[in-house]
């Protein structure tokens, strides 16, 4: 009895594999790092505030990203729509902040 091998010019269909919990264990990992790391920043206490302030906003900014890239799947296909949305209240948020406090300094 012979098993037939597929041959290398016929196309091969690869199945979609779901995805395991291994990613998000070492997101979530990463995430707990990137909250030590912070706390352990601002707990010392001998580091200058202004290098401290950069620290935590960029551990924010990188939070932020890995939230909402695994663990609202925002990553994943089909998510352009929430995207765009998110996108355009940071919009409207960022303008009306910056409104208001161009409105608060006017002299």
């Amino acid at each position: 009895m012979t098993t037939k091998q597929p041959s290398s010019d016929s196309p091969v269909k690869h199945r979609h594999r779901p995805e395991g919990p291994q990613r998000h264990i070492v997101v979530f990992v990463f995430s707990v790092v990137l909250t030590l790391i912070a706390f352990a920043a601002v707990a010392a206490g001998g580091i200058n505030a202004t290098f401290a302030i950069i620290l935590l906003l960029v551990m924010a900014v990188l939070q932020v990203f890995l939230q909402m890239g695994f663990w609202m799947h925002l990553k994943d296909k089909g998510h352009m729509l929430p995207i765009i949305f998110m996108l355009g209240g940071f919009f409207i948020a960022g303008t009306s902040i910056v409104m208001a406090l161009y409105w608060v300094w006017w002299d």
